[in-house]
């Protein structure tokens, strides 16, 4: 059986507790909640991309995209992804964003997602995402 493995790429920080920011085991990763912080700068806090909705689900969508890559994974590798909002009334504009996104990405087959409200994201954090990737 095949161990487990963390996954932290170049430039993110160090979770904040006993967390990976992915674990991959055998063909399966899992990419933990990522949010829209910056790279991650030595002896700085984590940084938030900015204050708007479109700034912090673009960087998401690459904080997700780096672990997927740092574990081997792509986009198309993507089974399942999960959107978590703060606010039901970005919605519509995460749906447009996110579309805009992965348009521009070539995948053969979009994931399955979901999208929920949560409220429970530090403050000035309007949205987190994870994902399930199988890889061949």
């Amino acid at each position: 059986m095949s161990e487990k493995t963390a996954i932290t790429p170049a430039g993110h920080a160090t979770p904040p507790a006993a967390f990976s920011h992915g674990v991959r085991k055998g063909n399966i990763l899992q990419v933990a909640g990522q949010v829209g912080f910056l790279p991650a700068v030595a002896g700085r806090p984590p940084a938030v991309a900015g204050p708007t909705l479109r700034e912090q689900t673009l960087q998401t969508l690459e904080n997700v995209r780096a672990v997927l890559e740092a574990g081997g994974a792509g986009w198309d590798d993507v089974m399942m992804l999960r959107v978590y909002l703060t606010d039901t009334g970005h919605f519509a504009e995460m749906n447009e964003i996110y579309d805009a996104y992965f348009a521009g990405q070539g995948l053969k087959a979009a994931p399955a997602a979901r999208t929920t409200v949560y409220v429970g994201l530090p403050a000035g954090l309007l949205i987190e995402i994870d994902a399930l990737a199988v890889l061949d």
